[in-house]
């Protein structure tokens, strides 16, 4: 990455952090832009150019894991099934981004799920990276239509993944990681038994 790709990718980092700041501090209705703008020392029209609004700029982080997230899915051992390389990189991103959460982001998280508007904006992130994702793991797929069964992986895997990671915001008893486990388990596509093509859980007998 070069010199401006690193201002521009620090400039768009510390208008979330601000826009994420703010919002917890004084509740989103009371958040602008031009207070987003002005805690990170920059102008409205710089704002404009990285996000289109305050609920997109608080959503960034969502697309900064969800980016890191799918590099992690890319890494993967080029042997290994589909459904194990989602779950590996799952536990990772845990692992660097999630180990041991602060409670008072918990609580964060919560309040800023309240919004729907804030909600539609990661339901957006999910459903942009999920293509990409499904690309990553096309390849892994043997049998008929391996674009669209990859495209079913992917987007069971990343609803999973959110609403696990959801429940355990509002219920965290023992650790995110277990959660995530539980959830990718309950949804694990069956082996077929005419080859090692992925079989959706529902279809199981």
């Amino acid at each position: 990455m070069g010199l401006r790709e690193r201002k521009k990718a620090a400039t768009r980092l510390a208008l979330h952090e601000a826009a994420l700041r703010l919002a917890t501090e004084h509740g989103l209705d009371r958040v602008t832009v031009e207070a987003i703008a002005d805690a990170a020392n920059v102008s409205r029209r710089t704002f404009s150019n990285y996000f289109s609004g305050k609920e997109e700029a608080i959503a960034y982080g969502d697309v900064v894991r969800l980016r890191r997230l799918l590099e992690l899915i890319r890494e993967q051992r080029a042997d290994q099934p589909p459904w194990t390389v989602l779950t590996r990189a799952a536990e990772e991103i845990i692992a660097e981004t999630y180990a041991d959460p602060d409670p008072s982001w918990l609580a964060q998280r919560r309040r800023l799920r309240a919004h729907p508007s804030l909600v539609a904006h990661q339901i957006a992130a999910y459903a942009t990276i999920e293509r990409e994702l499904a690309a990553a793991i096309a390849h892994r797929l043997t049998g008929p239509d391996p674009a669209l069964r990859s495209r079913v992986l992917a987007a069971a895997f990343l609803t999973t993944f959110r609403v696990a990671i959801q429940h355990w915001t509002d219920h965290p008893e023992g650790p995110l990681r277990d959660a995530v486990r539980t959830a990718l388990a309950t949804v694990a596509p069956a082996p077929d038994p005419d080859g090692d093509r992925p079989v959706p859980a529902a279809g199981r007998r």
